[in-house]
């Protein structure tokens, strides 16, 4: 069936469309498919002023979710808020799911092929974006640019899980913007939400003579350094209680950590290996897990233990068991008790995704901010402990609306801003923290400072 050209003459909020064209550029040898992919999604928030941006999907990647698929258009608009219409334009995928690919630079002006490209654009523009300038004006159609550090990627598998969907673990090269260098990683990305890599981890290649990345083995790089842009910041967030924690580790006791949420398990590994924590994690797709298994180097042991659940039915049954007579440690559903953690943990990290970008907030789900869930995650916490969230709001509203949610239920409430324009860290605490005026620094937050580097110096109390 045809697509009749005048579906596009009013914007339909939350309206997804895609098409393919015969490629008009091959003269060019921009796009070099015999056919053009176009996807064009409308804004879910209505406009009076309409604006309209197109968007040329970098050559190579047109088979990544990032650009394939609704989930992936939808997280690209979300950053565009003032946008009310998004058109990508790229060749036209070759497979359903993302590929290996090498980045590709086109030397040339990128103009030529946006004016050549104009005739299409205009026949996608709505009605009321000619209104806008007047009646008989053109409006202008902005292109935007997608720029990652991305070099190169070699997809390793592709699985699907019960709860999270399809996921993807990929090697990639990427390219460091502070020191021009590169380096390797090791990523895991879910198709829902394909513009979020959910764990991150260094490798290096086994030879270091080769020219493809597929025929090289890689090995997981141990060296005490998270590279996922909010981690650190997140174990930086331990240093608001660093006197409380730097005491139990000097009386020989290894603090308790709650993980909701644990993805390649790249924190869950940190806080046990480089901090001594005994680590509980909890993840609601078993799937994810024998991924973290098998591609991240995540290893169950005594002081790291891992169980397949829904975080916030779970944090809900815990706090009732805890605060039960004769706990003697959380009982799982399956009859399995966790005898290790038979008392409140010192520090919850909460890293939780929503699932969709368009309830206000990418993490954490609004659920979890609820009274009820916020009051049972206090329940599980020592006096003295903290729950630390990673937090990537859509916009200021919905973060106002989450640090008032929390600080009704917790004494005290910190920031950190992760400086990436995305995410913000937030430590909430059970009790009303006393600050030491001494100079001298605990063991715990010489190492925090080692680790975290100036994330500790920047958290602020809210």
């Amino acid at each position: 069936m045809a697509l009749d050209p005048t579906v596009f003459k009013k914007i339909i909020p939350s309206r997804y469309i895609s098409f393919t064209i015969p490629n008009p550029l091959l003269d060019l040898h921009y796009f070099n498919a015999s056919q053009l992919r176009i996807a064009v999604l409308d804004s879910p928030i209505p406009s009076k002023l309409p604006q309209i941006a197109a968007m040329l999907v970098p050559i190579n990647r047109e088979s990544d979710w990032y650009f394939s698929t609704e989930q992936g258009h939808r997280q690209l608009l979300v950053n565009f808020p003032q946008l009310s219409r998004l058109v990508l334009i790229g060749n036209s995928p070759n497979s359903m799911n993302p590929i290996s690919y090498n980045w590709v630079n086109r030397v040339m002006d990128s103009s030529v092929v946006e004016d050549k490209l104009m005739p299409l654009l205009i026949e996608l523009m709505p009605i009321e974006a000619f209104r806008r300038t007047g009646g008989g004006g053109l409006g202008e159609i902005p292109f935007l640019r997608y720029e990652d550090e991305v070099v190169r990627s070699v997809v390793l598998d592709i699985c699907v899980g019960d709860f999270v969907g399809e996921m993807l673990i990929e090697n990639v090269e990427m390219e460091l913007e502070d020191s021009g260098g590169r380096e390797y990683r090791r990523r895991l990305r879910f198709k829902r939400m394909p513009n979020l890599v959910q764990t991150q981890i260094k490798i290096q290649p086994k030879k270091v003579d080769f020219v493809n990345m597929e025929e090289v083995e890689f090995e997981i790089v141990d060296d005490g350094v998270l590279v996922h842009p909010y981690l650190t910041p997140m174990v930086a967030g331990l240093s608001v209680i660093e006197s409380f924690l730097n005491a139990k580790i000097a009386s020989g006791i290894n603090p308790k950590a709650l993980c909701l949420g644990v993805g390649g398990g790249a924190l869950l590994g940190f806080l046990r290996s480089q901090l001594g924590f005994q680590v509980l994690g909890i993840e609601v797709d078993d799937v994810v897990l024998q991924v973290a298994r098998r591609f991240f180097g995540l290893k169950d042991s005594n002081s790291m233990h891992l169980c397949v659940g829904d975080a916030l039915e779970m944090i809900g049954k815990f706090a009732t068991q805890v605060d039960s007579d004769g706990f003697r440690g959380y009982l799982l559903e399956n009859g399995e008790r966790f005898d290790d953690f038979d008392g409140k943990f010192d520090v919850i990290m909460a890293d939780l995704d929503s699932s969709d970008a368009y309830v206000g907030m990418s993490a954490p789900p609004l659920a979890f901010v609820q009274k009820s869930a916020l009051l049972a995650t206090r329940t599980l916490l020592n006096k003295d402990g903290v729950v630390i969230i990673n937090v990537i709001p859509s916009d200021q509203s919905s973060y106002k609306l989450v640090i008032a949610e929390i600080q009704e239920v917790f004494a005290e409430l910190y920031e950190i801003d992760v400086g990436n324009g995305d995410n913000f860290v937030l430590i909430a605490s059970a009790s009303e923290i006393r600050h030491g005026s001494s100079g001298h620094q605990s063991k715990f937050l010489q190492k925090l400072k080692q680790v975290s580097g100036s994330y500790v110096d920047s958290i602020r109390i809210i």
